[in-house]
């Protein structure tokens, strides 16, 4: 993917569903939510062990989000990928974002296929840092 469709994919979704957000503040997950957070996206925790995370109802799956998702952002397993990806098309996202580390082409490619964009294998973060700045507080 080119910098300029990951730039446009940062400016057009608004509200990130967030699978495998920990509410660990010492996770990679946390992390980059709260940075997230900063730079105005709404974040939906989805994790079947939490509650709320970052102040927000966390759901157990992508299926028991109550609201209009644009990307979902994949903190897990690889091998998870596929269910995740097969979810967000259920669920009409547009983007799904496998954070840096998780690579599942098949489940890429699966995405693709229904029309979603997707990013694999890099962090959002990072990537708005380093193309869209870094947010004010």
């Amino acid at each position: 993917m080119t910098d300029d469709e990951i730039k446009d994919i940062l400016k057009r979704i608004r509200v990130i569903a967030s699978v495998g957000l920990s509410a660990d503040e010492t996770k990679d997950s946390f992390g980059v939510a709260t940075y997230l957070k900063r730079a105005r996206y709404t974040i939906v925790p989805v994790n079947p062990r939490a509650d709320r995370i970052l102040g927000s109802k966390a759901y157990p799956d992508l299926t028991a989000v109550p609201v209009k998702v644009d990307a979902v952002q994949v903190f897990r397993p690889p091998a998870e990928a596929m269910k995740i990806v097969e979810d967000a098309i259920k669920i009409g996202a547009s983007v799904v974002w496998m954070q840096e580390g998780i690579i599942n082409e098949e489940a890429a490619a699966r995405g693709r296929s229904a029309g979603l964009a997707v990013v694999m294998d890099r962090c959002m973060m990072q990537e708005h840092r380093r193309l869209m700045g870094t947010p004010m507080q």
